[in-house]
């Protein structure tokens, strides 16, 4: 897929510093003539899977429901206001990933999956905020959007979907295939489809604190090197027995304040984290492996690309690919750091790619982490 303009005349600079995580922005024909990139018929079928996240919403006499995937069965195309959402179809489909590509103007790091959202006339979500940034891509059909600035984001109690209570719209815009809409976080909005529609959420990656502090604290438990055991020598009888000894705190609290994180552990973390493949994405290498020697040549002569669910990132001297990290020395960073920004190598990069590298490039290929180019 060539490079889109996505933005109209605004430059990825210009949208970033005037837009990104501050106020919305609507773009006419932001891909002029777009279509589905995948039928119905796929989505649905995508939908039965338990790799794939799904969910089916429902609006039936002012009920709200929602299933989760896999979904066993849909509601006949006739009838009105159900909506089917199917996460991350750029892990399952070239042309998906090579759309979600698109926006790599944020990097890969925040970058996170495309979803499709399928909906009859009437169908939608309900009023409601995402946590991070989205664009809303109309791939078919119409579907009215209405947004709001609004501060008060409580929502109501009992029900399956975290819908606002007191929603209202400052804005309203009907989209067409092509449009798109951009939203900030905390962005009130509601989408209701005008017939038959689908739309393209492209999603960003926005951990909490919380949750990376939790993840990090594990993740430093393998590292931590606190060597010696507690001993009181000079332990004096105490007339208090349950008390603990203020003498036993303050020790053991010097102690443990002697842990540092550093810098680098951060960055290790962070993108062993950030590349760390989600729970339903497995990978699978090729049926019948090339010999280490056939896979050199071969990608000598066609180059080799990354597989669509391989997250590949890096920092300083540090690579990260799925979840996996390791250091590498100024001859190889070139190469490896290509490889993550363009997603593949051509034959002739290849072939100046160091014994290390072609190991790793051979243990990702049986791996399913990579493949040969076309």
């Amino acid at each position: 897929m060539k490079k889109l303009p996505l933005l109209g005349d605004m430059s990825p600079a210009q949208f970033l510093r005037d837009y990104w995580h501050k106020k919305p922005l609507l773009i006419r024909q932001a891909i002029p003539g777009f279509k589905p990139l995948l039928p119905f018929d796929k989505l649905a079928e995508l939908a039965t899977r338990d790799y794939v996240e799904s969910r089916l919403v429902t609006l039936t006499d002012g009920e709200w429901d929602m299933q989760h995937g896999p979904l066993t069965g849909l509601p006949p195309r006739s009838q009105r206001a159900w909506s089917m959402l199917v996460q991350g179809i750029n892990l399952h489909d070239d042309a998906a990933d090579q759309l979600l590509r698109q926006f790599r103007f944020v990097p890969d790091a925040r970058l996170d999956d495309l979803m499709v959202s399928f909906a009859t006339d009437g169908g939608g979500v309900g009023p409601h905020f995402d946590s991070y940034d989205v664009f809303l891509l109309q791939a078919e059909g119409q579907r009215r959007w209405r947004i709001s600035a609004q501060k008060d984001l409580s929502l109501v109690e009992g029900l399956p979907l975290k819908i606002l209570s007191k929603f209202k719209a400052e804005q309203e815009f009907i989209l067409e295939p092509g449009d798109m809409l951009y939203l900030p976080p905390h962005y009130a909005h509601d989408g209701v489809a005008i017939g038959d529609c689908q739309t393209y959420s492209i999603g960003f990656r926005s951990p909490s604190y919380q949750e990376l502090g939790e993840n990090f604290l594990q993740f430093m438990a393998d590292s931590i090197d606190l060597p010696g055991r507690y001993a009181d020598p000079d332990l004096e009888h105490s007339k208090k027995p349950a008390e603990i000894p203020k003498h036993m705190l303050s020790t053991i609290a010097d102690e443990l304040n002697k842990m540092r994180f550093t810098e680098e552990d951060i960055t290790i973390f962070l993108g062993e984290y950030l590349s760390e493949p989600k729970f339903n994405v497995f990978f699978n290498g090729p049926e019948q492996p090339l010999t280490a020697g056939a896979f050199t040549k071969a990608a000598v002569k066609k180059g080799v690309k990354l597989s669509r669910k391989t997250q590949m990132l890096y920092r300083g001297k540090n690579v990260f690919i799925n979840g996996e990290s390791f250091a590498v020395g100024k001859a190889d960073k070139a190469t490896l750091e290509a490889l993550a920004n363009e997603r593949a190598l051509g034959g002739a990069e290849v072939a100046e790619a160091s014994e290390d590298v072609m190991e790793a490039l051979f243990a990702w290929y049986t791996d399913g982490w990579l493949e040969l180019a076309a």
